[in-house]
């Protein structure tokens, strides 16, 4: 069973936020101590998501939580928009798959990069994406 032992909540509306949030996200993860290499992973990933969230949403909510399983510690991050939405979400995850101009490599390369991949999305509604990273693996 998972455990959450904290929770910090950072709106995203502008780009000066993402800057805000990574450093956020970053002391959170030395604060578990994280090794540097998933801490790379999961800032990578989130970074990815927060931009998707900021280009296709006009920004939204990103949920910080420590949380932990017998002895392992890590991160969970939730990010929730009022977007479009994804109408399809099977295609959205196919690499190379795009519908703004990029390599389209942002939602499975960050799935790749954690331990845990959630994405939920209405068409219209919005978009929530958590993903979970341990400390250690």
């Amino acid at each position: 069973m998972i455990l959450s032992l904290s929770k910090d909540a950072i709106e995203i509306i502008k780009e000066q936020d993402v800057v805000l949030f990574r450093n956020r996200l970053k002391e959170t993860a030395i604060r578990i101590k994280m090794s540097l290499v998933n801490q790379t992973r999961l800032i990578t990933a989130a970074s990815e998501l927060v931009r998707n969230m900021l280009r296709y949403a006009n920004g939204g909510m990103c949920l910080i939580e420590i949380v932990t399983r017998g002895r392992d510690n890590g991160i969970r991050l939730t990010f929730t928009d009022k977007g479009p939405g994804i109408p399809d979400i099977a295609l959205a995850m196919r690499d190379g798959y795009s519908t703004g101009k990029s390599l389209g490599m942002g939602l499975p390369g960050s799935k790749r990069l954690v331990n845990e991949f959630e994405i939920k999305s209405q068409a219209g509604e919005g978009t929530m994406v958590i993903i979970l990273k341990w400390s250690h693996g």
